[in-house]
C-alpha cells in the first residue's frame, strides 16, 4: 500500500486510525518498531471483538454487492478476503492487551495526535483519509494530514478514492478533497505527490499521496 522499502520498515512508524488492523502486530513480530493510533483503543478487547462482529457482515455484504468495484487477482473470491479479514482481526485481538500495555496502541485521533512534534519518521494513514470523503470535509483531511507531518517527518496516505463498499455503480471515485488538499500543502511548504504503488485492491486505487516538508 505505501511502497514500503527495507530502509522504510526500519523507522519509526506511525499508524493512523490503525482500528483492528494486524499490522502493528505483524511488525512487530518481524522486529519493526510501530505504533498504532485510534480512538478505537479506549476500549477493551472484548468490547472491540464486539464491534468488530457488529460490522464484518454488514462490510462484507457491501463488498460482495458491489464484487466488480474490487480487483480478486490476490484476494481471489470475497469469501476468501473475509476469511482474511477475520483471520487479521484475531491477530489484532490477541496483541492488543499486551501492544496497549507496552504502548504500541495509543487512544488518539486525527486530526489532534497525541504525540510531540517529531516522535516518528514516518506516519502512515490507509482507508480513513480520502476513503470517507462523504463524511470528513476537506479541511479535515488537509488539518490530519498536516499533523501526521507535524509528528513524523513523512506521512503517505492509501488509497486515493472514495470507499467502493456502498458505492453506486460498484467502483470508488478519485476524492474530490485530493487536487485542494495537495494544493494547500504545496501552499504551506510541504511537497506532495502522488506516486503509484503495487498494490491494488480498489480498482484503480492503485496510488498513495506522500507528503513531507520541503528541504
Amino acid at each position: 500500500m505505501f511502497g514500503l522499502t527495507p530502509r522504510d520498515l526500519r523507522a519509526s512508524i506511525l499508524d493512523c486510525a490503525g482500528g483492528p488492523s494486524s499490522f502493528n502486530a505483524e511488525m512487530i513480530r518481524e522486529g519493526y518498531k510501530v505504533v498504532s493510533c485510534d480512538p478505537l483503543y479506549r476500549f477493551s478487547a472484548g468490547q472491540i471483538s464486539e464491534r468488530v462482529e457488529e460490522v464484518f457482515e454488514p462490510i462484507m455484504d457491501g463488498i460482495r454487492a458491489n464484487e466488480t468495484g474490487f480487483s480478486w487477482r490476490e484476494m481471489g473470491s470475497p469469501e476468501r478476503l473475509g476469511e482474511v479479514r477475520r483471520s487479521a482481526m484475531d491477530l489484532f485481538l490477541q496483541d492488543f492487551p499486551p501492544g496497549l500495555s507496552e504502548g504500541r496502541y495509543v487512544e488518539g485521533g486525527l486530526p489532534t495526535l497525541p504525540f510531540d512534534d517529531g516522535t516518528f519518521d514516518l506516519a502512515l494513514c490507509s482507508h480513513f483519509l480520502f476513503t470517507y470523503s462523504a463524511q470528513l470535509s476537506e479541511g479535515f483531511h488537509l488539518a490530519s494530514i498536516l499533523e501526521m507531518c507535524r509528528v513524523a517527518e513523512e506521512a503517505r496516505v492509501f488509497p486515493l478514492l472514495t470507499s467502493s463498499v456502498h458505492a453506486v455503480g460498484g467502483e470508488g471515485q478519485a476524492s474530490p478533497h485530493l487536487r485542494p488538499v495537495v494544493d494547500g500543502l504545496r501552499e504551506r511548504g510541504y511537497e506532495a505527490g502522488v506516486e503509484e504503488v503495487s498494490y491494488e485492491f480498489q480498482k484503480g486505487g492503485d496510488e498513495m499521496l506522500r507528503v513531507r516538508r520541503r528541504g
